[in-house]
């Protein structure tokens, strides 16, 4: 079953953001999945003890890096999807994630900060493939985005990352007032209809789209990556 994580040693990239979006968005369309918790941070943890948590969706905390391997193997032996939220920064718990990733999505805000730490993940993607001799999937996520307004800088930095053939989501995570509402109110984007949350059909289709290309990506992937 495939396992996907979110991973950027830069913290705010949007990678728990990102992560929720994408477990809540499986859980509605009928599917089993795991969250593993693994941000010392909690804030999945928390968002699941509110109203509105899909029945489908559970949440493992209390990760650490002598038993984030083997949560991870349960998980997946458990329920058809996993997805593995992770600390801002580089550390053991980290490149064992990576090492059992299907996928790996690096989320990136359009600052050439973000870059320079978006290149880090990939250098420790590349590392963990030498060390366990197969290659992992991975893909630049750009988060935070506007639809109105493309700036120069980011256009700048997708530019450089398709001259380095680093592939990227065709979808961005666009900066919505949804996507932190989900973090007071609970539950999920399409939940927080009635709370008076603006552009709340943008995002909703925002969030389908991200999760149908994570699907699509594993789908051209060698199933004996992904059974």
């Amino acid at each position: 079953m495939p396992t996907i994580v979110l991973a950027s040693p830069k913290g705010g990239a949007g990678k728990t953001t990102s992560a929720v979006l994408l477990a809540t968005e499986l859980a509605q369309s009928g599917a089993a999945v795991a969250v593993i918790d693994a941000d010392p941070n909690r804030n999945i943890s928390e968002w699941a003890t509110r109203p509105g948590r899909p029945d489908r969706l559970n949440v493992v905390s209390n990760v650490a890096e002598d038993t984030i391997i083997d949560q991870i193997e349960h998980a997946a032996a458990t329920v058809p999807w996993v997805v593995v939220d992770l600390e801002g920064t580089a550390s053991l718990v980290v490149s064992y994630a990576i090492s059992m990733a299907d996928l790996v999505i690096i989320p990136l805000q359009g600052s050439h900060l973000d870059a320079r730490q978006a290149a880090r993940a990939i250098r420790l993607i590349e590392n963990q493939e030498r060390a366990i001799r197969r290659p992992i999937p991975r893909a630049i996520l750009f988060t935070r985005t506007s639809t109105a307004i493309q700036p120069r800088t980011l256009r700048y930095i997708r530019a450089e990352l398709a001259e380095a053939g680093v592939p990227t989501f065709a979808v961005e995570i666009v900066d919505r007032e949804a996507y932190r509402a989900i973090f007071s109110y609970g539950g999920t984007v399409a939940g927080l209809a009635g709370h008076g949350v603006s552009n709340l059909r943008s995002a909703i289709a925002n969030a389908r789209a991200f999760a149908a290309e994570v699907v699509e990506r594993l789908r051209t992937l060698p199933q004996d990556r992904v059974a």
